[in-house]
């Protein structure tokens, strides 16, 4: 497993490294003392699985405020999606920054969003599948969230999105 950084201070890309042979491969997706020697946020509190039927469905982009933001260990475990994390911190070289790439079950890796960046993905393919780990547990009056579309923040999605939860249309702009 390599933990390889992004533009996003704390944000990493989660590069497995299958071990193969006749029977398929095994590899190693989450190191707790690897992810502590990064300065990262080791804890699991929570994991969760999202399941989207339809291609171009956009989840996001969610948050967990202040005092139990959340730090976010994604993976892809069945089909293929874009991913995008925020970086909202305030003070953080990387404030109001985005990073993306194409995550699928196929391509060996995970990605790391620090506590404090806003999550979303765009289903590229039907019937995707997400698990996640999180360092602290689902607080419904802390969820937040910011607009997919947000002008502020140039995302510049692979698709136009064909399906937005009524609730991810109505997040603010910044």
């Amino acid at each position: 497993m390599q933990l390889v950084p992004t533009l996003i201070p704390g944000a990493f890309v989660v590069e497995l490294e299958p071990v193969a042979d006749e029977r398929g491969s095994f590899a190693r997706s989450f190191d707790a003392a690897a992810f502590l020697a990064a300065g990262l946020d080791a804890r699991v509190a929570e994991c969760s699985v999202s399941q989207t039927r339809q291609r171009g469905t956009l989840r996001g982009l969610h948050y967990q405020a202040a005092p139990h933001q959340e730090a976010k260990l994604i993976r892809v475990t069945r089909g293929r999606l874009w991913d995008v994390i925020v970086d909202l911190r305030k003070g953080s070289p990387g404030y109001l920054r985005h990073f993306s790439l194409q995550l699928s079950s196929s391509e060996p890796r995970l990605l790391y969003a620090p506590p404090g960046c806003a999550h979303g993905f765009l289903t590229l393919e039907d019937d995707v599948e997400v698990a996640y780990q999180m360092s602290e547990p689902y607080r419904a009056e802390l969820a937040r969230g910011v607009r997919w579309d947000d002008p502020a923040l140039r995302i510049a999605w692979p698709e136009v999105p064909l399906l937005v939860s009524a609730r991810d249309r109505d997040w603010p702009l910044l």
